[in-house]
């Protein structure tokens, strides 16, 4: 790790870009380059924009006085990192992130990435033997792997897209990539997890899967920290290929300590007669930020976007969120909801596009939320942007209290206050995590929510 003295004097700037990049193939230190340039260049996004009037990004966020977590980042690896196959490789796991690690239950494979560097990879050694791919994203991106250097912040979040992507673009420094051969169809999800242990610094990461036809695959990612006294960042860009006829499944959750924000920009990308489903967590952090576009590439192509935040004291959580329908004869379906108590505000921004010739598109877009406190606040605005004359799309949102005639009905079955509101809570959250019963999550959640009830409750 390097001395106290010389982590002080990094910043985010170009000399980051080229500690990041020091043992990258040419193409990818171009591409870092281009970004930075990109960054440099674009504005940091305002209150006077739509899509962050509710984000005060300039006020939240230092960018100025965080320090880029770099440490390994531009050399060769200080232990052997074999893609694929293997347990720890690399330094070791900390206790907190063991504790959260101890609660999953079986895998397909497991990646360990802690302060932005993978230090585990594990797959099940007889899906190494079809095909499946899983590991570092900086050992794929170094080793002259093709589909990285073909689909890397290129398609589907490529600098170009703003200020944060073109950031993450230029210092990312590690990550996953994920690859399912055709028709290999993995039983139990591949999990994620991350942690992020230093106060005051810049976490920037990637996630590259690409399914291929036929292929299906779970994907679970999983971020924690403890509590920080000062602004820690963990940015992320995460880009989701299913090709023809592929099954996708990609949750994130999202539990950080407070002083932690979460900043996320997700593209999936679903071809013919795929299925590419998200479900984005919210629960921790002082600040989340998650940008979803799913792009609807051909026809038959589906994709249910689902999200449940909680939050509580001052969190602030902002999901915006986009279903772009290119294609003819695709359905998608959105439901985010979002239960706030304390001062914690939420911010849900969606838009369903129909392109032009995208006919016979089938989209719905529902957010929900249920205010517990009077200084809590949530604000809705979906909304649709037609080009096709032949589809069927709706979009409604919703804010309010704890229904009264629930609680009083709890309350006559013996049950006291504290008790009815937890039932209410959860049953309104959890109609979310029924859409998307993945292994382990569903309870993992679970006990988070009601972990912050009991906090609320004294």
């Amino acid at each position: 790790m390097a001395p106290p003295r010389e982590r002080a004097a990094r910043a985010l700037n170009r000399d980051a870009v080229l500690e990041t990049g020091l043992a990258d193939p040419a193409w990818l230190k171009a591409r870092r380059e281009e970004a930075w340039d990109l960054y440099v260049a674009t504005p940091l996004p305002s209150t006077r924009s739509e899509e962050w009037r509710y984000t005060d990004v300039g006020r939240l966020l230092p960018l100025d006085g965080l320090e880029p977590n770099l440490e390994g980042a531009g050399g060769a690896p200080d232990g052997d990192l074999v893609p694929g196959v293997g347990g720890p490789s690399r330094g070791t796991v900390p206790d907190g992130l063991l504790r959260t690690m101890a609660h999953d239950p079986a895998s397909s494979g497991r990646v360990v990435d802690v302060d932005g560097h993978v230090v585990s990879v594990e797959l099940d050694a007889a899906l190494a033997a079809q095909g499946v791919v899983l590991c570092s994203l900086r050992e794929a991106a170094r080793s002259g792997d093709p589909v990285v250097e073909e689909l890397l912040a290129t398609r589907a979040v490529p600098a170009s897209e703003g200020k944060f992507p073109a950031l993450n673009a230029a210092l990312w420094t590690d990550g996953v990539f994920l690859r399912v051969p055709k028709g290999v169809r993995l039983d139990e999800p591949i999990r994620l997890s991350r942690w992020v242990s230093r106060p005051g610094t810049a976490t920037f990461t990637r996630i590259l899967i690409v399914a291929e036809e036929f292929s299906q695959v779970s994907f679970v990612d999983e971020i924690t920290s403890p509590d920080f006294e000062s602004t820690t960042l963990a940015n992320t860009a995460v880009e989701l290929f299913s090709r023809g006829g592929a099954q996708v499944q990609y949750v994130s959750l999202q539990r950080m300590g407070r002083g932690g924000f979460y900043l996320a920009t997700q593209r999936t990308l679903a071809e013919r007669d795929s299925t590419l489903d998200t479900l984005n967590v919210a629960l921790g952090g002082s600040v989340g930020r998650v940008d979803l576009n799913a792009r609807l590439l051909g026809p038959g192509a589906n994709s249910d976007m689902l999200g449940l935040y909680f939050g509580d004291e001052d969190q602030h959580f902002d999901f915006n969120t986009s279903q772009d329908h290119v294609a003819p004869d695709a359905h998608s379906d959105l439901l985010y909801k979002g239960a706030l108590d304390g001062s914690a505000r939420g911010v849900f921004r969606g838009i369903i596009r129909v392109h032009e010739g995208a006919q016979r598109t089938d989209a719905y877009q529902t957010n929900r939320n249920l205010i517990l406190s009077d200084d809590a606040v949530a604000t809705s605005l979906p909304n649709l942007e037609i080009g096709a004359d032949d589809v069927r799309c709706s979009h409604g949102a919703t804010v309010g209290q704890l229904d009264a005639e629930s609680l009083f009905y709890l309350m006559s079955r013996g049950l006291d206050r504290e008790q009815a509101e937890r039932l209410v809570v959860l049953g309104f959250l959890g109609e979310v995590l029924d859409r998307l019963p993945l292994g382990g999550v569903t309870e993992k959640v679970t006990r988070a929510i009601r972990a912050k009830l009991r906090h609320l409750h004294g």
